[in-house]
C-alpha cells in the first residue's frame, strides 16, 4: 500500500517541479523584458533628430558624439535584454508559447532584436567615429550597412505586435486587454512607419510616427514584463505540466 501511494504521489511531484520552473523562468523573462524596454525608450526619447541630408546628419552627430555614443549603446543593451528575455520564454514551456503563431513570434522577437543590435554597435562605433573625422566616405558605407540591419526593426515590432494581441485575447491576459492592444496598434504602427513609410516610400513624416509608436509600444512592452516578473498567473504554467491531473489514491 505504501509503494502504491508513493507512486501515486510522483506525477504530481512532477507537475509542480515543472510548474515552478515555468513560473521562474517566465518571471526572469519579465524582469529582462521590462529593463530593456524600459532603457530602449529612453534611448529612443534621447536621440538627436537624424537628417536625410548626409552632410547635416553628420555635423548632428559630431556636435551631440557624447549624447550620441550613449543612447546607442544604451539601446544596444536594451536589445541584447529583449534577446535574453526571449529566449527565456522560448524554453520555458509555457502558455506565452502555447501556439505556433505566438512560439514563432517569440522567436522572431530574438532575431529581430539581433538585427537591430548590430545597427545600433555600428552608430556607436564607426558611424560616431567617421562622422567626427568628416569621412563622408565611410560614413556613409556604413550607415547603409545601419539603415540595411535597421529592417530587423519590423521584424522586432511585428512580433510585438502578434504577442500583444494574443494577451488583448487571452482568457487570462497578464495586462487588462485594452492596454495589450494600445501595444498592438501602437506596434504595427511602428512597423508601418518605419519600413513602409520610411524604408519603401522615403517620406519624412515616418520618421516621427515611428518614433511617437515605438515609444508607446515599448513603455506596454515595459508594464508587460513587470506583469511578467510578478505574475502568479495560470498563464504562465507550464502547458505540458497543466495538461496532467494527479492521480488520486
Amino acid at each position: 500500500m505504501t509503494e502504491i501511494e508513493n507512486t501515486d504521489d510522483e506525477p504530481s511531484d512532477d507537475v509542480d517541479r515543472t510548474l515552478s520552473r515555468a513560473e521562474t523562468t517566465v518571471r526572469a523573462a519579465g524582469a529582462w523584458l521590462a529593463a530593456g524596454s524600459l532603457l530602449l525608450v529612453v534611448s529612443l526619447a534621447l536621440h538627436p533628430p537624424p537628417s536625410p541630408v548626409p552632410a547635416e546628419f553628420m555635423a548632428i552627430i559630431a556636435e551631440n558624439a557624447t549624447l550620441w555614443t550613449a543612447v546607442h549603446w544604451g539601446a544596444a543593451l536594451a536589445l541584447t535584454m529583449l534577446v535574453i528575455a526571449g529566449l527565456l520564454v522560448l524554453t520555458a514551456g509555457s502558455r506565452l508559447t502555447e501556439t505556433w503563431w505566438t512560439m514563432s513570434a517569440w522567436a522572431v522577437l530574438v532575431v529581430g532584436a539581433l538585427w537591430v543590435s548590430t545597427t545600433a554597435v555600428a552608430e556607436a562605433t564607426t558611424i560616431a567615429t567617421a562622422a567626427a573625422a568628416g569621412d563622408a566616405a565611410t560614413f556613409e558605407a556604413w550607415q547603409l550597412f545601419a539603415e540595411g540591419q535597421g529592417i530587423g526593426f519590423g521584424f522586432l515590432a511585428a512580433a510585438l505586435a502578434a504577442i500583444a494581441a494574443d494577451q488583448a485575447r487571452s482568457a487570462i491576459p497578464i495586462t487588462p486587454p485594452w492596454g495589450a492592444w494600445i501595444g498592438a496598434v501602437a506596434a504595427v504602427a511602428a512597423v508601418v512607419a518605419y519600413v513602409v513609410l520610411g524604408a519603401v516610400l522615403g517620406i519624412a513624416i515616418g520618421a516621427p510616427i515611428w518614433l511617437a509608436a515605438t515609444i508607446v509600444m515599448g513603455l506596454w512592452t515595459f508594464w508587460f514584463g513587470v506583469a511578467l516578473a510578478r505574475s502568479e498567473s495560470p498563464e504562465v504554467a507550464a502547458v505540458e505540466a497543466g495538461s496532467r491531473r494527479p492521480r488520486t489514491a
